[in-house]
């Protein structure tokens, strides 16, 4: 193993990766068939995307079919790095927002680091795929960088989801489902974050591998999407169609 710094995935071994990769797969079918085109669901479809594609990113790291490691590095790292602003978007939407331009600078930043990984050569110097897990090795300014990114826009969206979700709790019950949602992408927000800082406590040097605890957790993250907020936003969607019908 390289001793340069670098980011680490531990996403478990190859098999989990597959049964990851097939629960977020699943998902994915179900929500494009269950429910009504809309922003929500396509902002809610795109991140699933994403988390699958990450995962089968990393199997394919570790198999070695298709691409070359390094390709399908690069592949996985603009994957997850749609991640933060698709959740900035997605809690504008559910909390009724405009957000342009908080949501235009996600996609900003998003956009530049995207453009680093797909074209710079030396994005990453080093990969190794073990028993357990797939280190992505960069240079420590580049992931320095990366982790104010990733980091700052999750923060972001906590902090306005909570202001959100007092705005939501002062108007009433019929609110209701809209708050319950605010505050269910808020939990897979810290379903992220939570056992990285645990981690972090426990063991200080595995901050290293911040990225692969993270990872392990992104099915829970998309449970909740899909079971939790999707179903309560689709709910009201129907009962705003129905007033409608009925006026």
């Amino acid at each position: 193993m390289s001793k340069n710094k670098g980011t680490q995935f531990n996403c478990f071994s190859p098999p989990v990766m597959l049964a990851t990769l097939t629960v977020e797969a699943v998902l994915t079918v179900y929500t494009f068939w269950r429910y009504r085109l809309n922003e929500i669901t396509r902002l809610a479809t795109a991140t699933l995307l994403c988390l699958g594609t990450f995962q089968l990113a990393e199997y394919f790291v570790c198999t070695g079919y298709g691409l070359h490691a390094e390709q399908w590095s690069r592949v996985g790292f603009v994957m997850i790095t749609a991640l933060p602003p698709l959740g900035i978007h997605l809690m504008h939407r559910l909390a009724d927002k405009p957000g342009r331009k908080v949501v235009a600078g996600a996609y900003a930043s998003m956009s530049a680091f995207m453009i680093f990984f797909l074209t710079y050569h030396a994005a990453f110097i080093g990969h190794q795929c073990t028993g357990n897990y797939v280190i992505f090795q960069m240079g420590t300014r580049v992931g320095g960088a990366y982790g104010i990114y990733y980091y700052g826009w999750i923060a972001t969206g906590i902090i306005l989801g909570g202001k959100w979700a007092n705005e939501l709790k002062a108007k009433g019950e019929h609110v209701r489902k809209q708050l319950e949602s605010v505050r269910a992408l808020i939990v897979g927000y810290l379903v992220f974050l939570v056992p990285t800082a645990l981690a972090n406590s426990i063991k200080p040097e595995s901050r290293a591998g911040i990225p692969s605890i993270m990872c392990g957790f992104a099915v829970i993250y998309a449970l909740i999407l899909t079971m939790y907020i999707l179903p309560r936003m689709a709910e009201e969607k129907i009962v705003e169609g129905n007033k409608l019908k009925s006026a």
